[in-house]
């Protein structure tokens, strides 16, 4: 069996821009997840997520070694910051959006706990 959850519970992501590109790197909190981030967390759901935000190509990038994926998405950023209104111009919050994509893991997955 498998359950739904969200993509923060086992990740935290950093994002960045370069003109009217952004990147969100996407590093699992327990590298033992990163095979459940390479499955799940296809380009096909990222552009479902970014739906009406990213009109260009999604490029997904592997980090075996540091156990880490990287999207790469153009024409995504309303021009860039010298040329958008945006009030997110660098993408930002992007991460966040990307940490609310929902994946699948098995039943028995240990999660991280974050309590004090």
């Amino acid at each position: 069996m498998a359950r739904k959850i969200t993509l923060r519970q086992i990740a935290f992501a950093r994002s960045g821009d370069k003109g009217d590109t952004s990147n969100i790197g996407v590093i699992p909190y327990n590298e033992d997840h990163f095979e459940i981030l390479k499955e799940q967390l296809t380009i096909e759901k990222v552009k479902a997520a970014f739906d009406g935000l990213v009109t260009g190509e999604i490029t997904r990038y592997e980090f075996p070694g540091i156990k880490a994926l990287n999207f790469v998405m153009k024409n995504a950023l309303s021009g860039g910051v010298s040329k958008s209104l945006n009030l997110d111009a660098h993408g930002k919050s992007w991460g966040n959006l990307m940490l609310s994509i929902e994946i699948e893991v098995p039943d028995g997955i240990q999660l991280p706990s974050f309590e004090a």
